[in-house]
């Protein structure tokens, strides 16, 4: 089963965290990152959820927990992000 990581975070401005997520693609897939989906809460563009498909969540862990990523979050004006590492358990399609 796919390993999942959903992060909770307020940004100080959407488009510029945007452009530096986008920017850490690269870093993102070498890490293990597999797919991502970003959502905005309805109320606020600048409280996202970041979903993402992980290879491992070893390698997740090791990623959003590296000092490199703590530089990262500080440059796109990330606030107090919480990390849920998450295992499937089951999947489902409803008819």
């Amino acid at each position: 089963m796919t390993p999942y990581v959903l992060i909770l975070h307020e940004v100080a401005d959407y488009p510029a965290w945007k452009v530096i997520f986008d920017n850490a693609a690269v870093i993102r897939k070498a890490a293990g990152e597999i797919s991502y989906q970003v959502l905005k809460y309805d109320t606020d563009a600048n409280r996202i959820v970041h979903f993402s498909a992980w290879s491992s969540l070893d390698k997740a862990r090791q990623f959003f927990e590296s000092p490199e990523l703590v530089e990262i979050r500080k440059v796109a004006g990330v606030k107090a992000p919480d990390f849920i590492y998450l295992e499937e358990i089951e999947r489902g399609l409803l008819t």
